[in-house]
C-alpha cells in the first residue's frame, strides 16, 4: 500500500505531498507522486509551468515537477504520463487514476481548495480523483503544517513552522 499525490506542481499540490511525507513517516507507508502532463501550451501556461511569451518543452516540465517532488519528498517514487491531447477532466482525471490504481494505494492526498466544497466548480480534476471508491481521499486545503499530535511537521516544507508550535 502507499500514499499517493496527483501532483502538479502548485503550492497546495507541493503541501499535498509534504502532508503524505508526514503521514508516510507516521504510518511507515511509501509515497508516490504522480503527473500528468498535457503536451500543450496552454495547459501549461494555465498550470504556470510556463510564462505567456516561453516555449513549452515538455520534458523541462517533467524535469521540474520531478525536482519539486524530490526536495520535498527525496524518497518518494515520481511517475508522469505525458499525453498529445487536452482531454477534459474527467478525462484527465482517468489517466491520473490509472496511474494511483498502479500503487494499490492506502489514501490518496489532493491539493485542492475547491474539491470537497458543496459547490464544485466544474473544471477540476481533483474531484474526478475524489469520486473513486477504492481509496481513501485526504483533501489538503492548508497550506500550514498538520495540527494532529502525533504527526511531525515535515522538517524542511513549512518556512516558520517552529515559531508557529512555539
Amino acid at each position: 500500500m502507499t500514499f499517493v499525490v496527483p501532483f502538479d506542481g502548485s503550492e497546495l499540490a507541493e503541501t499535498a505531498l509534504a502532508r503524505a511525507v508526514e503521514y508516510g513517516r507516521a504510518l511507515e507507508e511509501p509515497v508516490a507522486a504522480i503527473s500528468v502532463v498535457p503536451e500543450r501550451k496552454g495547459y501549461a501556461r494555465e498550470k504556470g509551468w510556463i510564462g505567456p511569451d516561453e516555449a513549452f518543452d515538455v520534458d523541462a516540465v517533467i524535469a521540474t515537477l520531478r525536482e519539486q517532488v524530490e526536495s520535498i519528498a527525496p524518497d518518494a517514487t515520481f511517475e508522469y504520463d505525458r499525453i498529445r491531447e487536452f482531454p477534459p477532466e474527467q478525462r484527465l482525471a482517468g489517466r491520473i487514476e490509472r496511474l494511483a490504481q498502479q500503487y494499490d494505494p492506502t489514501v490518496v492526498f489532493l491539493g485542492s481548495d475547491n474539491v470537497g466544497r458543496v459547490v464544485t466548480p466544474l473544471a477540476s480534476v481533483g474531484v474526478h480523483v475524489a469520486a473513486d471508491d477504492t481509496y481513501d481521499v485526504h483533501i489538503v486545503r492548508q497550506t500550514s503544517p498538520p495540527r494532529l499530535a502525533g504527526l511531525e511537521p515535515h522538517p524542511d516544507f513549512y518556512p516558520d513552522s517552529e515559531s508557529e508550535s512555539e
